[in-house]
């Protein structure tokens, strides 16, 4: 009975640690969460994640280079035939020992730089590093955000194109069957009927096409998210409601500070670098001092199993002292390098002036570009109001023979232009949107 109580509690616990292992997978996302889990999830962030680590191993590396070191070293050397032969029963043999059949040396080596000009610019280099692997992965997350957004409200809108085009659909059916009772009574026209037919297939075919685009968008946005093409996700946001916060901008009319762009911090950390290296060539021509302390235990035998024994003589010694390294003439080479330094350093500056000009005309032509935007949005609005209002009065002046088959399509054909005109300015505000807060930085 007790093996049997612990083997169900063992199993209990197993099953409890594995419930636990098994994060439950996210399938319902509005946008806000399909960005946060991609800054998660995303692959390209999670390589970004990794060499921003990548960077603060190699910052601790280059900063263990300038403390202690120690290393021991062990070497055992055989001498197959020695010029003179000692007695290798008479370990007093004084032959044995300056012509020993078996020799080990044991040593630790305390190394410690003191001063390396090369060294301090290299710590100082460490930290722009990081700050580039920081600044890219900012990057990373910022353009795989405008991605999400697109490929997030692409989705959205193409299933709203489903619903336009199902109900544009309904209607010419509608139309269709009015317009086969008529002429089957011989009031009307079978070219009445045929232009229908021609409509009513030219939209099947479309809606054939949105409903691979449909799945199409819906993978994209999984392969963004980092989640398994089989498995079905849910996008929940209302697409009114987005679009009424993406036509919405006028807290960031309001800036115009390029300097957190992050194309402009990474120019500056360019030319903090090309500064450095500048640096470097400068204290190659100062000296490199460094201390060492050494001490090692050697013992001679005839026999190499005498090493090991209890009553094996080691000879020890110990040593300590500075070197000093000194550059005196190399032909002009380091003047040469630092002069190229200099030169590189100056170009960087030069180009981070004209970066610093080119986002300020980046960022009023990006203002300018999302204003135009949300103006053409509001503007295919009321098209597209007035282009369903139209539809319907002809519609029913067709079924009331008012109106000819050719005087449908027309207007048929100006509404379903006006609604693409309507949902390729939707997509237009929202990149444009996206597109300027990344030129500001703005989360």
């Amino acid at each position: 009975m007790k093996k049997s109580n612990i083997f169900y509690l063992l199993m209990l616990i197993v099953a409890s640690a594995m419930g636990q292992e098994q994060e439950v997978q996210k399938t319902s996302f509005s946008l806000n969460e399909a960005i946060v889990y991609s800054k998660t999830h995303n692959r390209n962030i999670q390589n970004a994640n990794l060499n921003i680590q990548a960077a603060e191993e190699q910052k601790w590396e280059t900063t263990a280079l300038g403390l202690p070191q120690i290393n021991g070293k062990i070497d055992y050397t055989n001498n197959i035939k020695t010029p003179i032969e000692g007695d290798p029963s008479n370990p007093n043999d004084p032959i044995n020992f300056f012509f020993p059949k078996n020799n080990l040396t044991q040593s630790v080596t305390l190394t410690q730089l003191i001063f390396d000009g090369s060294y301090i610019v290299g710590l100082q280099a460490t930290k722009v590093f990081l700050d580039i692997s920081q600044n890219y992965k900012e990057k990373t997350d910022n353009e795989i955000e405008q991605i999400v957004v697109n490929a997030y409200m692409t989705s959205l809108l193409t299933d709203e194109s489903i619903l336009i085009l199902e109900k544009n659909i309904e209607n010419i059916k509608s139309n269709l069957k009015e317009a086969q009772a008529v002429f089957a009574n011989g009031l009307g026209e079978e070219e009445s009927v045929e232009q229908l037919e021609l409509t009513l297939s030219n939209l099947e075919n479309s809606m054939k096409n949105l409903v691979v685009v449909s799945e199409v968008s819906n993978g994209y946005v999984k392969l963004l998210l980092g989640i398994d093409s089989e498995i079905e996700i849910t996008l929940s946001d209302n697409l009114d409601m987005l679009i009424s916060e993406y036509v919405t901008l006028e807290s960031e009319f309001q800036q115009n500070d390029i300097f957190n762009n992050i194309d402009y911090k990474i120019a500056v950390n360019d030319t903090e670098n090309k500064e450095l290296l500048y640096k470097l060539e400068k204290m190659k021509s100062l000296p490199t001092v460094s201390a060492f302390l050494n001490t090692n235990y050697q013992g001679f035998n005839s026999e190499f199993s005498g090493l090991f024994s209890s009553d094996q003589t080691w000879l020890n010694a110990t040593s300590a002292g500075v070197s000093v390294n000194i550059p005196i003439f190399t032909s002009f080479n380091i003047r040469s390098k630092k002069r190229i330094a200099k030169l590189n350093w100056d170009v960087s500056e030069n180009s981070l002036k004209d970066i610093e000009q080119q986002l300020k005309l980046d960022l009023k032509k990006a203002k300018s570009e999302y204003i135009l935007a949300a103006e053409t949005y509001e503007n295919r609005k009321q098209n597209l109001a007035l282009a369903e209002k139209i539809e319907r009065k002809n519609s029913i002046k067709f079924t009331q023979g008012m109106a000819s088959s050719i005087d449908l399509r027309t207007v048929q054909v100006q509404l379903y232009s006006s609604q693409q005109d309507y949902i390729e300015s939707i997509i237009d505000v929202i990149n444009k949107k996206v597109a300027l807060k990344n030129l500001l930085n703005i989360n």
